[in-house]
């Protein structure tokens, strides 16, 4: 099996959909995982941002990537909270 490629950091998180049978081409951009309420796993915050919304191909990308590093931003802010053991 081949080696996958490392992401770049500029396009982590966001995936390019071209689908001519829908019309469908834009981003799509997931950024941030959790366990949902039926035992699965999936993106905790998702956006799609299409070509022809902002303007091109080039134009959705850096809005997508604008909203990417603003949903980092707030992550970072967030700290994650532990439960503390219950005393015996």
């Amino acid at each position: 099996m081949p080696k996958r490629k490392p992401t770049r950091p500029e396009m982590r998180g966001l995936t390019r959909i071209d689908q001519d049978s829908t019309r469908t081409h834009g981003w799509f951009a997931r950024m941030g995982w959790h366990y949902r309420a039926d035992d699965s796993y999936g993106p905790k915050h998702t956006a799609f941002f299409g070509d022809m919304s902002y303007g091109g191909k080039r134009s959705a990308l850096r809005v997508a990537q604008a909203w990417r590093d603003a949903i980092l931003k707030k992550a970072k802010k967030t700290k994650r909270t532990t439960k503390k053991k219950a005393q015996r």
